[in-house]
């Protein structure tokens, strides 16, 4: 997948266009992404992603931005996995919130990116003040030389698949109901920093514990089973905590903390992504170090035991 140069125009008309955001990627996306793939190549034509470096609300509202499912990476990785040309990242600034529907159209979806059709779900809004919408963009391509197709929102369950609703089952610790909705595990990035030592030395379950960058969703606090993967290792089943550690601390912040099953090595300052299977159990306090071990040991069998019967849904390695 080729990532767009605004140095290099596409060629006009050359492209089948769609635009958004595509926080996580999910089923609802797809649906639409594929449909430019078939779209553009039925025609002769390169399927174009123009999405953004950051979510508008960032910019717009940034005290109620939402938690983002992926950062750009993987979403640049899951548009590649998908059979996207050409991905566009647009920064989203001050200057970008202020500019028209009608200027983003003429200017970035047409000028630069060659659009000969444009795709987006059906009730797709941009441009400043959200004035662009379906039925702007068909009276733009009558203007400009350009067809528009509005895509009906992908539904599961009776209700439509978007990354609110994948957001809230991941806040609340269904991340196996969000794996249904994604069409893959939630995945979260970071680097394993140092922690107390307490698990390797103390209890007889060292982790790996992930360090993300602010803005991202992690899972509702609790014990889950998911995999650890870095570039070195590859994918490794583990049983994860998010949580506060209730046992030693009264009052700490949320940490992710991989135990890697059957793994025995030095994790220190790689970056590596974790992901999330299925809950296992709330995070409580325990009476003591035994009683945890104890219960840890269960975790892991678990979590073994899913990691196995689900490995089709394992992360691709490295």
């Amino acid at each position: 997948m080729k990532i767009f140069d605004e140095l290099d125009p596409l060629d006009p008309h050359g492209s089948v266009v769609t635009v958004g955001v595509y926080d996580g990627v999910h089923l609802g996306h797809q649906h639409t992404l594929r449909q430019v793939i078939a779209d553009a190549a039925s025609h002769g034509r390169r399927s174009v992603v123009a999405t953004f470096d950051r979510h508008p609300a960032e910019v717009l509202r940034p005290e109620s931005a939402p938690l983002m499912l992926c950062n750009l990476e993987q979403r640049l990785e899951l548009f590649e996995s998908l059979g996207i040309d050409v991905a566009a990242v647009i920064p989203f600034n001050k200057e970008r919130s202020g500019e028209s529907a009608e200027t983003f159209i003429e200017e970035i979806l047409v000028g630069q990116l060659g659009a000969g059709k444009i795709i987006v779900g059906d009730n797709f809004r941009f441009g400043h003040d959200r004035k662009g919408d379906v039925a702007l963009l068909r009276r733009e391509g009558e203007r400009l030389g350009f067809d528009v197709e509005g895509v009906e929102l992908d539904a599961r369950d009776g209700d439509i698949v978007s990354s609110t609703r994948i957001r809230t089952l991941i806040r609340d610790g269904q991340v196996g109901a969000a794996a249904d909705l994604l069409g893959r595990v939630h995945e979260v990035c970071g680097v394993v920093a140092r922690g107390d030592g307490r698990g390797g030395t103390e209890l007889g379950y060292p982790t790996a514990n992930l360090l993300t960058q602010d803005g991202l969703a992690i899972p509702g606090v609790g014990i889950y089973a998911g995999w650890y993967r870095d570039e070195k290792i590859g994918s490794v089943p583990a049983a994860i905590s998010v949580g506060r550690r209730p046992t030693f601390y009264d009052k700490a912040e949320p940490l992710i903390e991989a135990h890697l099953l059957d793994f025995d090595g030095d994790l220190y300052e790689r970056t590596a992504r974790v992901s999330f299977l299925d809950f296992l159990r709330d995070e409580e306090r325990f009476d003591g170090v035994d009683a945890l071990k104890a219960q840890m040991g269960l975790d892991v069998e678990g979590a073994r035991d899913l990691c196995r019967s689900r490995s089709d849904l394992a992360p691709n390695k490295g």
